[in-house]
């Protein structure tokens, strides 16, 4: 596969992502952790059947027996579901614009994980970057009297979870295999027993919001298996660059087309983590030219 096809699957993997609220939105009179629970079972089935088409169902299940696969990807699961359940709550709840600003902070958690976990020292311009989106988070914090909690929790589960996915030895679709596959069995009986209870909303809600819950599978795996396939094929740097497409989608829809609050106290928050990504983007980027041409 070339790089351009690489770049291909990268940038439609975050533009997919971006646009979530669009999907979720039609979804919002359905509770949040059932809209979970669908997209947890129904991305078992999908990724069954892409398993079954590759031949592989055997030796994913054989990995679950590997020494520490089944408690590191119990914890990953967990950090996925916490991800998954708060975006989908908070795009029902009016708050797209607090969960694009987690996802901007997304790069900045992670050289702090970096570095607390792993030991990566933080390089002077990356302290800098980290700095100014901390001064961002205390500035909204004191002026809105409240801490911008979704988007923390979205940027660091989020970012806990590409720890543990850094360090475990499996490639992304092994990997969502095993986490579908140990959040899928809970799911499934939480959702039969919500139909049990005549509290259901599949099959009791417009036949298309059905098959919307049936294709949370769908658009779950597939920009996933899109972003493996341009991880693999391109430089850091450029999925560095392209992981902001998701984020700026997701903060256009809140402001002008759910038109969300965005006062100038907001405004100045963002202002400050687009100033610390724009440092760490631009320094990551030098750093590669220089060592390119050293």
């Amino acid at each position: 596969m070339s790089s351009r096809q690489g770049l291909l699957a990268g940038f439609f993997a975050y533009f997919f992502w971006g646009l979530f609220p669009l999907y979720w939105k039609p979804l919002s009179h359905v509770p949040a952790i059932e809209i979970l629970g669908h997209r947890m079972v129904w991305s078992l089935v999908f990724v069954a059947v892409v398993l079954f088409w590759m031949k592989d169902v055997k030796r994913t299940f054989s990995l679950l027996k590997a020494p520490g696969i089944a408690k590191t990807f119990l914890l990953s699961s967990l950090l996925l579901a916490t991800n998954w359940g708060l975006y989908i709550w908070a795009v029902n709840e009016g708050m797209i614009l607090e969960c694009s600003l987690g996802y901007f902070m997304n790069p900045l958690v992670n050289i702090l994980l970096g570095a607390v976990f792993l030991k990566e020292r933080l390089r002077p311009l990356q302290k800098i970057a980290v700095l100014i989106a901390t001064l961002g988070v205390v500035w909204m914090t004191f002026h809105l009297g409240k801490l911008p909690w979704v988007a923390l929790i979205l940027a660091l589960s989020f970012g806990f979870y590409g720890l543990i996915r850094k360090t475990a030895k499996l490639n992304s679709l092994e990997g969502l295999s095993v986490e579908t596959l140990l959040l899928a069995g809970p799911a499934l009986i939480f959702l039969l027993s919500l139909e049990w209870l005549g509290k259901a909303s599949f099959g009791h809600i417009p036949a298309y919001q059905s098959w919307m819950l049936a294709g949370a599978g769908i658009v779950t795996a597939v920009p996933l298996l899109l972003f493996a396939i341009g991880a693999r094929r391109l430089p850091l740097s450029t999925m560095g660059i392209l992981q902001y497409l998701s984020p700026s989608i997701q903060f256009g829809l809140g402001v002008w087309l759910y038109h969300e609050p965005f006062d100038h106290v907001r405004f100045m928050g963002f202002i400050a983590i687009w100033t610390a990504l724009a440092i760490y983007t631009l320094e990551g980027v030098y750093r590669q030219a220089r060592a390119q041409f050293a």
